[in-house]
Order: structure tokens, then C-alpha cells, then sequence
């Protein structure tokens, strides 16, 4: 199997990075020319003894900036755990490190863009779930690499790595075009990965998690939804047209038992035709469905894609069916009606309808309609001989607004119906056994997906996932329900004054723009409307005369009433002003186009 280098000493000169693998018996040293960027193989003797050293764990790769190139290191490192004998490592730190001595040449305008620009990076770098392996191909499933044939097997990761999920693509495309340097890089995933030993009935097995974010249609809650996105340059617009919906993430449930390993894995993944719900403000912006496109061309392209790659669809959508989300699920219904292809099934579940009222027994409705749909679609399974005995013919695509919260959910239980049968054709369970009265795996696995939850959430809201309380205790809490509107609360304010630098970094960091050193002015100066800085100032001044007035009361009553409807008209007019223009005040991405609303 392909394998990579495990860790490096860089050494530094004013010219060069010298990278020099730590691996026993490696010769190769990468060369990097600070000044013209150049990257050959050299060897060991040619690194002048003057050259600085220190350890690093691995390279992201290199990234143009208006300053020039920049390497980007991995310099801290935790193991996850062995995933068929195979390390995985969750990557914990990083440094971005200039290829040019100085940035004096740089006017002021100039440095104040690559600060922003080194601050967008390094705002993607430390968002939590980078993971990575140097002898093991974590961006397919186990299905899709015992599928796969022996040259396959012989290519190196990055050639062979599923590029929905190499988060570090871009940063990767200098060593993509030289096949020498392939074993001093590997693909980098985003998501969640956990791996646990567990024991049932005296017997030991390993059972992991595996979230793979797709780097396709990437973005924040927002900014980026359905198959196409509030903000688009080139590389969106091509993500749209070939069907990549936005916050598509792909779980995969591993189990290994005695040499023997079975998966089963489930997508998530926006509404996938064209909609939008810019923030403005309000708490809860209202979805526009695009009037202008042929919706179901991408729609047909999403699914086409997701056939050929899982087999059979079954499309839980989990949105509300009456108010702002109502036209979402009509639309939903109708394009998969149009589609008419029979291997794609829609199921609508009204997940807060059914749940109301703290009636959470309520999603089994949802789990026993599917239990003959998961039944046929089965999951992989390989004995101890190496054998495969099933595959898994389809996948559940769940999806409500978001893709967190209410998908999750779902999933965790489909997850658990499906790991019960696998532990039974294992030997693991007995028959007629149940999952829930092993009381110390049910209590690690619920956490397990509720971490899932929270990481995912993180990623796309900026926040804990919801309702996390019943994925990790099985039942809904009222501390659970003050924790859903703090975190409500949280992405209230990120969503509408955070969400466009977060929007922006992703779309740096995975090249959907691209800097040009050349161009001396770039989209980051970008001058707000008059209204941005004078009618925060005149409702603060006239909120804070109205407290005024009513503890510094006039003469009479009457006059002290006048003053305070004066200036309590005052703050309620200029902030209906506000919420009015309410697209003026959200903090926007800069670095690509705004979409028109339709």
C-alpha cells in the first residue's frame, strides 16, 4: 500500500527549506528555493551545517499570498487511534512560514492585506477536525477501497485520494504536478474522526466514526446553501453546475472484530437545487428559491453523482412543512417527482412537528418506516479471511435547514440499528440482544455521535450542535433546551457579523480566489455605506437619552413623558432603519461575487 513520509526536520537557510524525512533508511531531502519557488530532490549531504532545524509532523503545502509563497507545516500531532492497523493523527497546530526574508517592499496598503490574508488562513487552519494518515487512504470508504483494483492500490494518496475530501488540495497543487514529491505530502481530511475499544460480552472490538466534509460548495451556515451559494466565483459556479451541494458530509461506522470489519455510511447535504438565505439581521432569514435557473439540471447532476457513488438514495428530509421552510419541502418533493428515477426515494419528516412537546419516543415512526429500506441496503461486511460477504447498496441522505442539529439526530439512530446487526452477525451480541442494555457502550457511543454533532456544527454554524442532550442521554432536558438557545444565541451573532471573514478564509484557503501579487488592489477594502457607521451612532444616542430621561425626570411628568416618547421614538424608527437595511450592516464576504437575489 502507498505510504508517506511520518514526520520531517525542517532545516532553514535565507535560500532554501530543506525538508529531510525522519524515516529510517530515507535518502531523499525536498529542496524549496525561497526565491524562485522552485521544489527538487536533493540529499542529505547538500543541507549546509549552518541551516536551522526543528521537527514538524507534516506539510499542508504552500499558498500564494500578496506577499509571495508561504509554506504551511503541521507542527503538533495527536493519535486518534489504529484504523486497521493504520495510525490516524488529528492535526493540532500549524505555522505558516514566508518564503521571503522581509515584506519591506510592501506598501501599507499591501502588508494590511497580506495580515488579513495570513489571519484567514490561519482562521481555517484552527478550526478543530484536520486529520490525516501517512500509510492509509482516509478519504474513501472501506466499500470503495475493497472495490478497487491492484494498480489503484499501487498510486500514491494523492493520487488516489477521493478530492471531495482533500482539504488541502489547493495547497497541494505544486507537489500534484511533480509524482517525486508525492511521499513528503498526504491528503488532509475535515470533519470528525473517533475511534473506541469497546467490549459486549467479554469480547474486545474497535468501533470508529468517520465524518468526511466535502471541500466541494465549502462554506459557513448562511453564506452557503443548496447547490449554489449567496457569494460565487468561477470555482462555485463550476461546484453548481456538476451538482455539489453545500455542507455535504459523508459519515462512515466502522466496526472491527477479530480481523473481521463492517461499515455503513450515510450522506448529509443541503437542499440541492437553488436556494439562498442571506443573513440580514433578523434571527431567522427567510429562504429564496432562485426564479432564474433550470433547478433540476443540478438537481439530476447532484443525484446522478450520488447513484453511481452509493447506489439507491433515500432522501430523509427532515424540514418543517409549514411556514419559511414550507416552500423548500414542496419544491424538494416535486423536483424528485419530476426526476423520476426509481432509484431515488423521498421521504418527508417533519422533525419538530413530530417532536413537539418533548415527544422524542416519536422519531421511531421515522426509524421503523425506513427498518425494510436499511434492510435491503444493508452494509459492508468482511469476515476474518478477508472475504466480502455484503455490500451496501444505498445510502439515507438526510438534510434539514442546516444539515446538524435535526440530521444528526437521525443518523445516530440509523447508525445504531445498523451497528446492532453487524455485532450480531459478528458474534458479538447474542441473539435478541439489544444495544441499549449494554449500558457502558450505549453511554460511549451516544457521546461519540454527539461529538460528531458538535464538530460538524462547529465547522459550518460556528457553534455545539442542538438538542445534543438527547443524542447523548436519549432523552430531551430542560438544561438541554437553555444550552439550544445559548448556542442559538451564539450563531445569532457569528452568523450575521463573523460569517463573511469565516466564508472568505475557507474560500482562500481552498483557491476559490485566488491573490495576485500584481494586483495592488484587492476586493478586502472595501468602503462601508454611510448608513453602516450613522444609524448605530444616532439609535445609541438616542436609546441612552431615553434611559437619561427617565432617571433624570423633568419638571412635571408631562415633560418628562415627552422627552422619553421623543427619544424612544428615535431608537425604535432608526432601528427599524437598521433591520430594514439589514444587508448593510451583516458582516459580507468581500473576495467573491455577491449573487443577486432573486
Amino acid at each position: 500500500m502507498a505510504s508517506t513520509y511520518e514526520s520531517f526536520n525542517l532545516r532553514t537557510t535565507p535560500e532554501k527549506f530543506y525538508i529531510e524525512p525522519c524515516d529510517d533508511g530515507s535518502e531523499d531531502v525536498l529542496a524549496i528555493d525561497r526565491v524562485s519557488t522552485e521544489m527538487t530532490l536533493t540529499v542529505r549531504r547538500d543541507i549546509p551545517a549552518s541551516a536551522e532545524n526543528r521537527t514538524v509532523c507534516g506539510l499542508m503545502g504552500t499558498i500564494r499570498l500578496v506577499a509571495g509563497m508561504y509554506l504551511v507545516v503541521i507542527t503538533k500531532k495527536k493519535k486518534v487511534g489504529d484504523l486497521l492497523g493504520h495510525a490516524v493523527w488529528k492535526a493540532l497546530d500549524f505555522e505558516i512560514l514566508s518564503y521571503k526574508k522581509t515584506i519591506l517592499h510592501l506598501t501599507d496598503n499591501q502588508m494590511q492585506d497580506n495580515k488579513t490574508f495570513l489571519s484567514m488562513i490561519n482562521n481555517v487552519l484552527h478550526t478543530d477536525g484536520f486529520y490525516f494518515a501517512t500509510d492509509y487512504d482516509l478519504t474513501h470508504t472501506l466499500q470503495r477501497l475493497a472495490n478497487t483494483s491492484p494498480e489503484f492500490q499501487e498510486m500514491s494518496l494523492l493520487e488516489r485520494a477521493d478530492q471531495r475530501f482533500v482539504w488541502n488540495g489547493h495547497l497541494l497543487r505544486e507537489f500534484i504536478a511533480q509524482p517525486e514529491l508525492h511521499k513528503f505530502v498526504f491528503p488532509v481530511v475535515h470533519g470528525f474522526i473517533t475511534m473506541k475499544s469497546s467490549c459486549i460480552n467479554g469480547k474486545v472490538f474497535e468501533w470508529s466514526i468517520i465524518s468526511r466534509r466535502s471541500c466541494f460548495r465549502a462554506g459557513v451556515r448562511y453564506y452557503v446553501r443548496g447547490n449554489i451559494a449567496v457569494c460565487f466565483a468561477g470555482t462555485h459556479l463550476l461546484n453548481m453546475k456538476l451538482g455539489h451541494a453545500a455542507n455535504y458530509v459523508e459519515t462512515e461506522q466502522i466496526v472491527q472484530y477479530s480481523c473481521a470489519k463492517a461499515s455503513f455510511v450515510q450522506t448529509r447535504g443541503s437542499i440541492p437545487f437553488y436556494w439562498s438565505q442571506r443573513p440580514n439581521l433578523k434571527y431567522k432569514p427567510k429562504p429564496q428559491i432562485s426564479k432564474t435557473v433550470n433547478h433540476l439540471d443540478g438537481f439530476q447532476r447532484h443525484f446522478d453523482s450520488q447513484v453511481i457513488l452509493y447506489g439507491r438514495q433515500v432522501i430523509l428530509n427532515l424540514i418543517n412543512q409549514k411556514g419559511s421552510e414550507k416552500p423548500l419541502e414542496l419544491t424538494f418533493d416535486k423536483m424528485v417527482t419530476s426526476l423520476g428515477n426509481g432509484l431515488i426515494k423521498y421521504i418527508a419528516f417533519d422533525f419538530h412537528k413530530e417532536c413537539s412537546r418533548m415527544r422524542w419516543h416519536r422519531l421511531q415512526i421515522l426509524v421503523d418506516m425506513v427498518a425494510e429500506m436499511q434492510d435491503e441496503f444493508g452494509y459492508f461486511l468482511v469476515d476474518a479471511d478477508g472475504k466480502v460477504l455484503l455490500n451496501q447498496d444505498g445510502t439515507f441522505r438526510s438534510n434539514c435547514m442546516d444539515c446538524l442539529d435535526r440530521t444528526n439526530v437521525i443518523q445516530s439512530l440509523l447508525a445504531r440499528r445498523s451497528l446492532q446487526s453487524q455485532l450480531r452477525k459478528m458474534g458479538v451480541l447474542h441473539m435478541g440482544q439489544q444495544i441499549e442494555e449494554q449500558a457502558d457502550f450505549e453511554k460511549m457511543y451516544k457521546n461519540a455521535w454527539a461529538d460528531n454533532a458538535d464538530a460538524c456544527a462547529k465547522q459550518y454554524a460556528g457553534t455545539g450542535a442542538l438538542k445534543t442532550d438527547f443524542t447523548r442521554t436519549g432523552k430531551r432536558t430542560h438544561l438541554g433546551l437553555l444550552m439550544d438557545g445559548w448556542n442559538s444565541m451564539i450563531r445569532y451573532y457569528k452568523n450575521n457579523f463573523c460569517d463573511g471573514f469565516r466564508q472568505d478564509s475557507i474560500d482562500l484557503f481552498l483557491g476559490n480566489y485566488a491573490v495576485d501579487e500584481s494586483d495592488w488592489n484587492t476586493p478586502l477594502r472595501d468602503p462601508k455605506d454611510w448608513k453602516f457607521l450613522t444609524l448605530p451612532i444616532i439609535m445609541v444616542v438616542a436609546f441612552s437619552m431615553c434611559i437619561i430621561c427617565l432617571l433624570m425626570a423633568g419638571e412635571t411628568w408631562t415633560e418628562t413623558l415627552a422627552y422619553v416618547l421623543f427619544w424612544g421614538t428615535a431608537s425604535v424608527v432608526t432601528g427599524g432603519l437598521i433591520l430594514f437595511n439589514g444587508l448593510d450592516f451583516v458582516d459580507a464576504p468581500k473576495l467573491v461575487q455577491k449573487e443577486k437575489q432573486d
